[in-house]
């Protein structure tokens, strides 16, 4: 009885909230699922099933244009993936293992702090930035800008996985003579790989996915996915923009179910 009092699911509406939530969230995107085979040209009257819109994100007219913005978002995806979780290794790696210093909190905070600031705002801030340091626009600043906010969303589950590991691998390690750098390197770095895989899967995906950041620091010229199928958004809606989003939602939701399987996995272990 103790535990049903603050079991959330037993609390008198919860079911009718957490449908609400996810009609609310989930049907609008179902909608464009279903509609993306449409084969009439009509955005809410359906005529029939075909993969004529799929068709023409690759051979239509506009497939040159979306073609060279999946390279650039995969591109830069990648390469802010990487870093990023190169530097939540290293961040987690102090915070963690680093013992109790000064300022800790305060550099615990640093680093969540993007997950917490508007975005709009980080956007904004990146572009004085980039302006007041005379940095020419392009794939850089926005490689640079999505490296900054993507720090955090690989930093917390690779903190995660470096908490549940106890230290006494690594002095069991250095007990047998292996150094500090070979106990990270061949001990602590493999035990971590499940959480450092997800991190970096998290990191990819809110690259790729981003609008906002990359809308205000890209250069002319430069396209993302999200930022051509806004710019195609604004000349008219057209159903093989349905197509391209839902591609792109499949794409996300089978990074983030791997990032999901991959920690599952490894609380198994």
């Amino acid at each position: 009885m103790a535990n049903a009092r603050y079991n959330i699911k037993t609390f008198t509406g919860f079911r009718h909230v957490t449908f609400l939530c996810l009609f609310i969230l989930y049907v609008p995107l179902i909608i464009v699922t279903i509609y993306s085979f449409n084969a009439s040209q009509s955005l809410t009257n359906w005529s029939g099933f075909s993969l004529r819109w799929y068709a023409d994100v690759f051979v239509g007219p506009q497939s040159a244009t979306f073609k060279s913005a999946a390279a650039n978002s995969f591109i830069i995806a990648i390469i802010a993936a990487t870093v990023s979780t190169l530097i939540a290794v290293l961040a987690a790696t102090g915070m963690v293992r680093g013992g109790q210093f000064k300022l800790r909190r305060a550099s615990y905070g640093l680093i969540s702090l993007p997950l917490m600031v508007p975005e709009i705002v980080t956007a904004v801030a990146t572009l004085i930035f980039f302006n007041a340091i005379n940095f020419d626009r392009g794939m850089m600043t926005i490689i640079v800008a999505h490296t900054a906010f993507c720090i955090p969303f690989a930093y917390l589950p690779i903190q995660a996985r470096m908490q549940g590991i106890e230290d006494t691998y690594e002095q069991a390690a250095m007990d047998l003579y292996a150094t500090k750098r070979q106990a990270f390197t061949k001990i602590l770095m493999p035990l971590m790989m499940p959480g450092i895989i997800s991190g970096f899967l998290l990191a990819f995906i809110v690259s790729l996915d981003d609008f906002i950041i990359t809308n205000f620091v890209k250069g002319a010229g430069i396209e993302t996915l999200p930022t051509a199928i806004f710019g195609s958004i604004k000349q008219g809606m057209k159903p093989n923009i349905m197509a391209i989003s839902t591609l792109l939602l499949g794409l996300s939701t089978v990074m983030v179910a791997i990032s999901y399987f991959v920690s599952k996995f490894d609380n198994k272990k």
